[in-house]
């Protein structure tokens, strides 16, 4: 196992401020999201609190971004954050006052990055920290992100290499525990030199990571990552989006049945496949970002059990996306699960079992194992509410009697033999834990 892989023994759990506040989250919202997790999810094994993109973009506002703003950064092209929104960064202090709060409550902090070299900084020409290097120089000028101006990438040089250290040093000092680093792991819209946004990109930020004296879990977004990459990601990444960034709507829960299929075994200590946040709570505070501002989840509370059964049992990191201060009572009880989170830190060998389903409506289901137990997952994609019958030949002895625990309802289920049989709500799941 290599030394990183140790710093996230299990799916990392946490919370990420970009499904409630898109670019223009600030320094209140993310203590206030701190204290909560401190005194209502830390108990449960919830710790990171992660700072989404535009942190140093001081016209910042909603979920858009502004081509070619301004940002925020010191005289080595490193970017700060904005003082206007983050008022504890001044002075040069940068994000170290509130990763020290963060880390007073017990928790973690971490914050998103863009792959590459500000744009601003390479038109400046500024220096690159330790280096010989400018990062107008080290700047890959075709290798440009489709959604945001930011950054450009970098070339294959050693100039690259020292800026990556720059940055790491930088936020070591900080007190960052967790790197998201965005437009780095993604197939479709590349369109230069190698479609995986360069591998020595990742390899450079690994190598700055390991360098930087602090250990910080690293998650690369956004998706679909490349299957065939499967290795080199498990070697450079505790963390890797399937897909890209996914909201609260059936159509893309119900596609994440595939990738969970396509990636089923890859998962190992230290390295998972990520099937993305869960939209759930209180989303889209500054804007109508795929669904109405200011909404709680569009998800049934059906489907809120699909999202977090699949998730579970699959063994994704879990990453909150509602504004935690404004959970509701069902929302808390998700993620306050105690069988369900011991599923999710220690079976292993997820699989699928079967998939029965005409035009994207059946049932589908997912077992994995567990210490003395086997779990077992049912999903029902019709539109209505399905009797499922289901074979426990398929995972267990046949003719044996095993006692049976609905994780959802938090009680025994009628014990089986043969055949599990359950009533599972429309887009529902039902996820029961079988003692050996």
């Amino acid at each position: 196992m290599k030394r990183f892989q140790q710093w996230a023994p299990t799916p990392p759990l946490g919370w990420n401020s970009w499904d409630c506040f898109g670019a223009a989250v600030n320094e209140q919202q993310l203590r206030e999201n701190a204290q909560y997790m401190a005194q209502y999810l830390k108990p449960y094994g919830w710790e990171y609190i992660v700072c989404d993109i535009q942190w140093y973009e001081p016209l910042a506002k909603d979920n858009d971004y502004h081509n070619f703003t301004e940002l925020t950064m010191d005289e080595y092209g490193r970017l700060l954050p904005a003082v206007n929104r983050f008022p504890s960064a001044a002075d040069g202090k940068g994000f170290r006052p509130l990763a020290d709060y963060v880390h007073s409550l017990g928790l973690k902090f971490g914050i998103h990055i863009l792959r590459g070299v500000p744009r601003q900084a390479a038109a400046a020409n500024c220096p690159v920290k330790h280096s010989t290097a400018t990062c107008r120089e080290i700047a890959h000028h075709f290798s440009v992100c489709s959604w945001n101006t930011d950054m450009y990438g970098l070339r294959r040089c050693q100039g690259a290499q020292d800026y990556y250290d720059s940055i790491l040093a930088l936020y070591a000092s900080w007190g960052v525990d967790f790197i998201k680093c965005d437009d780095i792991c993604v197939t479709e819209f590349r369109r230069w030199d190698n479609p995986y946004s360069a591998d020595y990109e990742v390899e450079m930020l690994r190598s700055a990571i390991d360098r930087c004296g602090r250990e910080i879990v690293l998650s690369l977004s956004p998706g679909p990552a490349p299957r065939e990459k499967a290795e080199h990601l498990a070697a450079n990444a505790n963390m890797w989006r399937l897909t890209g960034d996914f909201w609260d709507h059936w159509e893309p829960l119900h596609a994440m049945f595939d990738k969970c299929e396509e990636w089923q075994g890859v998962a190992q200590k230290g390295c998972y496949p990520d099937c993305d946040m869960l939209p759930i709570g209180k989303l889209s505070k500054n804007g109508t970002c795929h669904g109405p501002q200011d909404r709680f989840t569009q998800f049934t509370q059906a489907e809120q059990y699909t999202l977090m059964t699949l998730w579970g049992i699959f063994r994704s990191p879990l990453m909150i996306g509602g504004n935690l201060p404004e959970n509701d009572d069902f929302t808390l009880s998700l993620l306050t699960n105690r069988d369900y989170l011991a599923m999710h830190r220690s079976s292993y060998g997820a699989k699928r079992i079967y998939r029965h389903e005409k035009n994207g409506k059946g049932l589908i289901a997912w077992a994995a194992c567990g210490k003395g137990c086997k779990y077992l997952a049912l999903f029902n994609t019709d539109k209505k509410a399905q009797t499922v019958s289901f074979d426990i030949r398929d995972i267990l002895l046949p003719d044996t009697v095993y006692q049976v625990y609905d994780i959802w309802e938090q009680q025994a289920a009628p014990a089986c033999k043969n055949r599990l049989r359950a009533t599972v709500d429309a887009h529902g799941a039902k996820l029961y834990k079988i003692t050996l």
